[in-house]
């Protein structure tokens, strides 16, 4: 099946995940756009990809990247920088492309990660960094925009033969380590670029593992199975109801009643 080519932004796309994605973006025919903090850092990506430099940190470095876009998707993470960096870039990356797009419509795909709404396991107690991706992804269903939230699990524990997708919903598996779910990370990024395509993947939230067999030849049909999330629902479908909105601090209650007065 052939489909209409798209200018894609990849963002966080020198990252271990990120770099697979502008590949295989390419490889499925789309123009490819992506945001890096230096052209030093450009030098690991294919020939054909755009290079556009900004940070996600800084707003006001954002507009070029998202001028004529299609798409964006969302690889984004602060693994090492602690609480501070979980809400500077994990969520912080997410609020300020949102609003870099302004009234432009785009296709949405943002990475997350398998657990995310556990908050008492001792990974985001010490990090946040459950909670901030939580937060990012509230965001994104908040702004009106088509949109694909994908939760992998643990990046390439996946054995020889564990090559047939799963995908879960509810966000269940809490173990805090590979037994929660395994896939490698070259099928992380195809899941994430066959998303940005895809009518049944629209509006769905779902967790990403592998188990053993084959790999799939029908992603439209791996989407078709899942439930959408609730229209206007800020969590994920069959999402633990443990993070009440009312109790989140101010400046996260500010950043969404933005996102919501802009609301495409």
């Amino acid at each position: 099946m052939s489909i209409a080519p798209l200018t894609v932004l990849v963002v966080g796309a020198t990252g271990s995940i990120g770099r697979l994605v502008v590949a295989e973006a390419l490889a499925q025919g789309h123009v490819v756009r992506a945001l890096v903090r230096s052209t030093s850092k450009a030098r690991q990506l294919p020939a054909q990809a755009q290079v556009v430099v900004g940070d996600v940190t800084r707003p006001e470095t954002l507009g070029a990247a998202v001028e004529g876009i299609d798409a964006i998707v969302l690889t984004l993470g602060a693994d090492g920088q602690g609480k501070a960096g979980a809400e500077q870039v994990s969520y912080g990356g997410v609020r300020n492309v949102l609003a870099a797009l302004r009234s432009r419509r785009a296709r949405i795909v943002l990475m997350t990660a398998i657990g995310v709404t556990d908050r008492l396991g001792r990974y985001n107690l010490s990090t946040e960094a459950h909670d901030w991706k939580r937060r990012s992804e509230r965001l994104v269903r908040a702004s009106g925009l088509p949109y694909t939230i994908v939760r992998p699990g643990w990046f390439d524990y996946n054995a020889p033969d564990q090559h047939r997708i799963v995908l879960l919903q509810g966000d269940r598996r809490h173990a805090g380590d590979a037994r929660d779910g395994v896939i490698a990370r070259r099928q992380i990024a195809q899941v994430l670029v066959h998303a940005l395509s895809s009518d049944q993947a629209v509006r769905k939230s779902f967790e990403l593992v592998a188990e053993t067999g084959p790999e799939p030849d029908d992603f439209d049909a791996l989407f078709a199975a899942l439930d959408a999330d609730p229209d206007g629902a800020l969590d994920g479908v069959r999402d633990l109801p443990n993070m009440p909105f009312p109790d989140e601090p101010q400046h996260v209650r500010d950043d969404m009643a933005a996102v919501l007065a802009h609301r495409k």
